[in-house]
């Protein structure tokens, strides 16, 4: 008995410092990412470094509940706080970034509750974090705020922001998407979301993704609702991780077609780039370097999958190996395309 107090309380004690390494290193880059910008910040603005940091802690608080690596996790809450869609927000008022951090927080009480005897409370559960969409916006509505332009919903022609998010940025149009290497782990970790029937997940992300595309109800700005989806997507890409990362022989399948969509995607910007480059008097020249920039980071994804794919082929399992592939590649995405965002946003 007292054994496995002790086991209980060191497993307490490791999950309470992996939850103050994330919030520590979260915090510590919302900083680096906005400080040069504090000169001009008015004292509202500084909330920003608040909300990319909770929104970030929530997001890996939240995909504990799905994702047993702390690296998988870890990625995930970098993905939905300082993704492409998160930093946009930024140039927003502030309480648009607020209500962003506190989605993931809201739904934190379902997924709890969906893995203990009491399943049925976390179907009404998960409706919380529309309601408390609903409710914010009315209240803003009742002041005269409006944290979104209310007309700001999803088209089909930001789309473009799911696979290049710098030319999204450099087109002023919502950036939807995600960065560039975790679309090989969002993909496996779509195939795994629909093998596992995890139809929660799935009734969440597609009610968000349809409230997105409507007109805007209740004074309610339809690309808001983005924030549900955005955030099932970012747990799957640290679910896609870990898949990844432990892939067996038998996986290899969707490795392969993961790195072949890679390079397709990297294939594509590189055309679309010297198209450009040979738009007249060069007129087009900035989309080509923000098209190859997108090739190059794609290649990364690419060669990424690659280097997995063959370790799988061989049945080298080299777990440690493949979280630093996928965590270097990951990382370098996300320093050099938030900075990029940031400056352009704000």
């Amino acid at each position: 008995m007292t054994c496995g107090l002790k086991i209980e309380s060191h497993k307490s004690k490791i999950r309470i410092a992996k939850f103050a390494a994330s919030a520590g290193i979260y915090a510590g880059f919302a900083f680096c990412l906005y400080q040069p910008h504090f000169k001009k910040f008015g004292s509202l603005q500084y909330l920003v470094v608040v909300n990319v940091s909770l929104a970030a802690l929530g997001c890996f608080v939240l995909s504990r509940r799905w994702v047993s690596s702390f690296i998988g996790s870890f990625f995930a809450g970098a993905i939905y706080g300082f993704g492409p869609f998160g930093l946009w927000l930024s140039g927003y008022h502030p309480t648009a970034g607020l209500l962003a951090a506190a989605i993931p927080w809201l739904l934190c009480p379902a997924a709890l509750c969906s893995k203990r005897k009491w399943k049925w409370i976390s179907v009404p559960l998960s409706a919380l974090p529309f309601l408390v969409i609903w409710l914010v916006f009315q209240v803003s509505a009742h002041y005269r705020l409006f944290p979104i332009p209310i007309h700001t919903k999803l088209h089909l022609t930001y789309l473009v922001g799911l696979v290049a998010p710098l030319v999204a940025m450099e087109q002023t149009i919502p950036l939807v998407g995600f960065y560039h290497v975790p679309i090989a782990a969002l993909l496996l970790g779509f195939s795994m979301l629909l093998k596992a029937r995890r139809f929660g997940i799935m009734v969440i992300f597609s009610i968000g993704t349809i409230l997105a595309f409507c007109d805007p109800f209740f004074n309610i700005s339809p690309i808001i609702w983005l924030t549900i989806p955005i955030l099932c997507c970012s747990v799957v890409i640290g679910a896609g991780m870990q898949g990844l990362a432990l892939a067996g022989h038998s996986d290899r399948k969707w490795v392969l077609i993961a790195t072949g969509i890679m390079a397709v995607l990297a294939i594509t910007a590189l055309l679309l780039a010297i198209k450009y480059n040979g738009i007249f008097a060069g007129f087009g020249s900035k989309y080509a370097r923000l098209l190859t920039q997108t090739a190059k980071l794609y290649i990364v994804g690419a060669i990424t999958t690659a280097v997995i794919f063959f370790m799988v082929r061989a049945k080298l399992r080299l777990a440690a190996l493949r979280w630093i592939i996928l965590s270097v590649a990951i990382a370098v995405d996300i320093l050099f395309c938030a900075s990029f965002i940031t400056y352009r946003v704000l």
